[in-house]
């Protein structure tokens, strides 16, 4: 009688978790499972109203069109640029804010507060820096340098790569200092008395441990860094110079021209590539970090 109650009671149990899954379960399939087999689906035809099968000619003809090409190489170098940078500046700031230093606080209130400044005024602080007749400029002439059209030359990148981590340094900050403090300190105390150094500590023990986190941090910033077309767009608009003409913008402006066949094409390989990193990634750290587990 009790197994009968027992099991009677183990069945209401998973029944209710059943029914309490379904809402999320139902918003999975209707906001992301059935919208991206839309897109697939728009990708794979000649246009929403004649809807004739034309299997690869969408990819064929993206992968041929010159601003899909400019946009994909220009998003490529600037991720490859800022994302390895927001995760190594942000684990030295880290780093740097675990020691008793002076001006500690100051120095967190400075890297977190870009984390409450809106985006059109973080836009228009650097208008004013970064114009043509702007603060860099000015006082670059008072030291006898040329001026430098940020905005409209290939230097454009630097200004949003530095605009990137200055957003993006101090909430990946946190996530490091967070993960810093959950080392076992018992190990970091033997490591002391066996007289180990610094460097040693951070590579066998501390980079170890954090192989998780900066797993997380990489991949969070690699998504940020495809979300630069708003300051970008708010820095220059629909067409900007070649070199800041980004993804986004090929999307944007794709859209715009209600060329769905060819966005469809695009946002599918671009989820490609997303998944493959992604992937990689996650290999890469399950190998680093499986001595850490065990």
């Amino acid at each position: 009688m009790k197994r009968k109650r027992n099991q009677c009671g183990r069945g209401r149990e998973k029944l209710f978790s059943g029914l309490c899954i379904v809402p999320s379960l139902l918003g999975v399939l209707i906001f992301f499972v059935i919208p991206f087999g839309i897109v697939i689906y728009y990708s794979l035809i000649n246009n929403p109203i004649v809807k004739e099968y034309v299997g690869l000619d969408n990819y064929r003809a993206l992968l041929d069109n010159v601003a899909f090409k400019r946009a994909s190489k220009n998003t490529a170098a600037f991720s490859l640029i800022a994302v390895p940078l927001a995760t190594v500046l942000s684990l030295g700031l880290a780093l740097l804010l675990e020691r008793n230093i002076p001006g500690k606080s100051l120095l967190r209130t400075f890297f977190l507060s870009p984390l409450m400044v809106p985006t059109a005024s973080v836009v228009l602080v650097w208008q004013v820096l970064f114009h043509n007749h702007g603060t860099i400029n000015q006082v670059a002439e008072i030291f006898g340098g040329e001026p430098v059209d940020w905005l409209k030359s290939s230097k454009g990148q630097v200004v949003i790569i530095l605009m990137f981590l200055w957003k993006n340094l101090g909430y990946n900050m946190i996530l490091f200092m967070s993960a810093l403090c959950s080392i076992p300190k018992d190990i970091m105390e033997v490591a002391d008395l066996e007289g180990a150094g610094s460097l040693y500590k951070f590579f066998h023990i501390k980079l170890r441990y954090l192989s998780p986190t900066i797993l997380f941090v990489f991949i969070l910033s690699l998504i940020n860094s495809f979300k630069i077309f708003r300051e970008v767009y708010l820095l220059t608009g629909n067409y900007p110079y070649d070199k800041l003409y980004m993804l986004q913008h090929f999307m944007n402006n794709t859209f715009q021209s209600l060329d769905y066949q060819k966005l469809s094409a695009a946002a599918i390989l671009f989820s490609l590539v997303m998944i493959v990193i992604i992937a990689v990634l996650l290999i890469t750290e399950s190998i680093f970090g499986k001595d850490v587990e065990n």
